[in-house]
């Protein structure tokens, strides 16, 4: 592996190095400097242990899924909180903000968190109430040297990366994936000029700098092409640049279904930003424009309420989030999701600190996080009609999921004929997560059950018993 060096300050130069496997690793130096170059040694390499997974790669058996490095499945469940960078960035010595933050998503079901390497501030109006302890727009920090407001792209600011890896660093501890977005075009950010040598520095240094996190995904740009700084011709470099300066091969996505759309074998993963109230059948139909390739709703137009009005998109009940989050499930994708008090500038790190009535409702991803995990929803085949209403996924076998919607009262069920006499079916309550009792009803012409009370959407479990 020929793995490129960064400068980190005070005349100290750093290669970064995840190996791939345990071992013994050699290693030789190469640098223009003569004290840097020629450099050997040996690096003893053990098991990082059970709960270090390695990399996200895309499952080379099911192009449509990922699996971690030690080949377990990964589900990703996503969380936007592009600021996360913002928290401590200004604490030297500590980040018990990004900590608490962090804690409360993993504590929860989040595996993936979406954040920006630098954003200065929105450019919409702001709630007036808004309490100046949780706003982290325009922080008195800058990747480059002078500041936002007055920037010299002539040089980075080493600090500002120093405290950046803190972040990574605690992400990867908590198993959780970083997927760094690199620029953003609608964030008030002074960038260099598009292409220009302060850009590829700053390029270029991201990338050496970050490749060795296993817990990494590259994403070039939030909005890449929705604010005419580039073009997808910039997008594209960026791309081929990244790739042949990271020699761990991370995967890299953009966050533009534009571009993912129309040069799919540039990504490794789709990125799509879709909105619509018909989600389930808009995501199947990404899946047969894209084939072959992981797909990531990374925003699906629901921002939960929280406390302050920041941005609220179409749908705003933490309820309606969630059922948008389950149908890009069941169209056999993934999906990422916002609070309004943790999504942008502004960010409530300490949840606890809020009134329980005002606090977003996390728990009800860690029951989807529990139930991908346990009916291994990351093997399913989604796209099937086996009902006559919903949505189903299936393992070709004996499971069938199925979404039943809350306007359905009743549900009439169509498994594979001859496969079995008997279905043991047990209700989900997506919002407790809590089971019923488990059920059997015989498989007749016709079969049909009853939904379950409640105003919202409920799945059903169904598994095939009992000779044919």
């Amino acid at each position: 592996m020929e793995i490129t060096g960064f400068y980190d300050d005070d005349n100290d130069y750093v290669i970064r190095f995840t190996p791939p496997e345990a071992g013994d690793w050699t290693y030789v130096t190469m640098s223009s400097h003569p004290s840097l170059d020629g450099q050997r040694g040996v690096l003893s390499v053990r098991s990082a242990g059970e709960n270090r997974r390695g990399a996200v790669l895309v499952d080379p058996a099911s192009r449509r899924r990922f699996v971690y490095q030690d080949g377990d499945g990964y589900y990703p469940i996503a969380f936007e909180a592009d600021w996360l960078f913002a928290l401590d960035a200004e604490n030297g010595r500590d980040i018990p903000k990004t900590r608490m933050l962090v804690d409360s998503l993993s504590d929860n079901g989040f595996n993936q968190i979406v954040l920006n390497v630098f954003a200065y501030d929105v450019n919409w109006k702001k709630d007036e109430s808004l309490d100046p302890q949780y706003d982290y727009g325009r922080p008195n920090v800058f990747p480059f040297k002078g500041s936002n407001q007055a920037p010299d792209h002539t040089g980075l600011n080493v600090e500002y990366f120093q405290r950046l890896d803190r972040v990574l660093d605690y992400l990867d501890r908590k198993g959780i994936v970083a997927h760094l977005m690199i620029y953003v075009w609608n964030k008030g950010v002074a960038w260099p000029e598009a292409n220009s040598d302060a850009d590829n520095r700053y390029f270029d240094y991201v990338v050496k700098r970050y490749q060795a996190y296993p817990n990494l995904v590259w994403d070039i740009s939030k909005e890449a092409l929705g604010y005419g700084h580039n073009d997808v011709g910039y997008i594209t470099d960026r791309i081929q640049r990244l790739r042949q300066l990271d020699a761990f091969d991370r995967l890299v996505t953009v966050h533009d279904y534009g571009y993912c759309r129309r040069f799919p074998d540039q990504v490794d993963f789709v990125s799509v930003q879709l909105w619509s109230s018909e989600l389930y059948g808009v995501m199947r139909s990404v899946c047969e424009a894209i084939p072959g390739k992981p797909i990531l709703n990374i925003e699906h137009g629901g921002y939960e309420r929280g406390p302050y009005v920041v941005f609220t998109g179409n749908y705003t009940s933490p309820e309606v989030c969630l059922e948008r989050a389950y149908q890009c499930v069941f169209a056999g994708t993934f999906p990422t999701h916002y609070w309004q008090g943790a999504a942008w500038n502004v960010v409530i790190p300490d949840l606890s600190a809020l009134p329980p009535a005002q606090r977003p409702r996390l728990d009800y991803y860690q029951h989807l996080a529990s139930f991908v995990d346990r009916w291994r929803v990351d093997q399913l085949i989604a796209g099937d009609k086996l009902s006559n209403a919903g949505f189903s996924l299936h393992d070709d076998k004996d499971l069938i999921l199925y979404y039943v919607p809350k306007e359905c009262d009743f549900l009439g069920l169509r498994p594979p004929k001859g496969r079995a006499s008997t279905m043991k079916l047990r209700w989900f309550d997506p919002f407790t997560g809590e089971y019923s009792e488990p059920f059997e009803l015989e498989i007749t012409r016709w079969p049909s059950v009853e939904a379950p009370p409640g105003q919202g959407f409920r799945l059903l479990v169904c598994e095939l018993v009992g000779e044919s």
